[in-house]
């Protein structure tokens, strides 16, 4: 048996529920489209695990569609959106997930992107003035903004954005995939990504909601079989473990759990000279299970390897294997030094105190 490793990595993703797993192993091999017996059976499993994210999320079913992750799903509601809309800007923030990011950078549309203030929270003057445009005309088609950051775990008005947004004839799309299960999704998106893996469900599995009459484009050929624009045979085991571990959450017991062993962080790690990333810890604009700490002198790819029975990481995953710096960091006025000299911990309902004490036990030692 290899040695256990301790998790302080869970904005990158999250233990499988077991009940999750359980549901996953009941589910028959047929195909969901097939009209025989066993494809209706897999269909009406399918249907059922969509309820049950639908419920979760507070948004009516027939607008779920199940993507392979919140990946596909952003690119859909970016790329599906703005091919409605040839000429129409796309705004978005420089803190976004990369998938946003790239998604933006291929797109014909113009697009601006917004800076945000120094604490990673949207700056409004400048998103106010990006909407009213040069002319002050409704030339925007699309806004697409974050609710929980995936490195620094600020929370978002996505609510007053998004009906500011709406006020001048945007539609609004919100990456929900840090915060599905932590805390409600407001009203006013028009389009929600979600990530099973980030809630204890499947990898290999996600959504994108859209609400009712939507326009949007497909952005795969095939079959179309998810609501006449997603294409692709989907897998009942995968839905059914989101459907379960949206079944298991408690956003309120999550919230309070995560400020509990928030408080024993930001303990442990007080006689260590740092200096935290993002909105103030235990306040509304934070979630409390990311900390975004750097620590001066200490570049981090060093420490995560000296520390090989931690999980840990100095950003989001998809930037941090290649060892590229933090494009959040740099947008909330980082240097690149104290950048690489960032982690960030995260930590989900699976982690227990004493796990949390150990694991910061390790990584203090290491730093003295």
């Amino acid at each position: 048996m290899p040695p256990e490793i301790l998790d302080l990595d869970a904005q990158s993703t999250t233990p499988l529920a077991p009940e999750a797993l359980a549901a996953m192993v009941r589910q028959p091999h047929w195909n969901p489209h097939s009209p025989h017996r066993g494809g209706r059976l897999a269909k009406a499993a399918l249907e059922a695990a969509r309820v049950q994210v639908a419920a979760l999320l507070g948004r009516d079913p027939s607008g779920l569609l199940f993507t392979s992750g919140a990946t596909e799903a952003n690119n859909l509601a970016l790329k599906g959106i703005l091919e409605k809309h040839p000429g129409k800007r796309l705004i978005t923030f420089a803190t976004e997930h990369s998938c946003v990011l790239e998604s933006a950078r291929h797109v014909p549309n113009p697009v601006t992107i917004l800076p945000v203030e120094p604490n990673g929270l949207p700056n409004r003057a400048a998103y106010t003035a990006a909407l009213s445009g040069k002319d002050g005309g409704p030339d925007v088609a699309l806004v697409s903004a974050m609710l929980i950051n995936n490195e620094i775990g600020s929370i978002w008005p996505i609510g007053e954005l998004a009906a500011e947004a709406h006020a001048h004839g945007a539609l609004f799309h919100t990456d929900a995939a840090q915060a599905f299960a932590k805390i409600p999704i407001p009203d006013g998106p028009d389009l929600i990504s979600l990530s099973a893996h980030k809630m204890h469900g499947p990898k290999g599995i996600g959504a994108l909601w859209l609400a009712p009459h939507t326009p949007i484009t497909p952005q795969m050929d095939g079959g179309l079989q998810e609501h006449d624009i997603r294409s692709g045979t989907q897998s009942p085991a995968l839905a059914a473990g989101f459907g379960a571990a949206a079944s298991l959450a408690d956003p309120a017991a999550t919230r309070a759990h995560a400020e509990a062993l928030m408080a024993i962080a930001l303990e442990a790690l007080h006689p260590i000279p740092h200096s935290l990333n993002g909105p103030a810890p235990l306040t509304p604009q934070r979630w409390p299970g990311n900390l975004s700490i750097t620590f001066p002198g200490e570049d981090s790819s060093r420490l995560i390897a000296r520390l090989p029975g931690l999980a840990l990481s100095s950003g989001a995953a998809c930037s941090s294997a290649s060892n590229r710096p933090s494009h959040v960091l740099a947008a909330l006025g980082l240097p690149a030094t104290a950048a690489r000299q960032t982690l960030r911990l995260g930590w989900s309902t699976a982690t227990t105190a004493e796990t949390l004490r150990e694991a910061l036990a390790q990584l203090v030692s290491a730093l003295k």
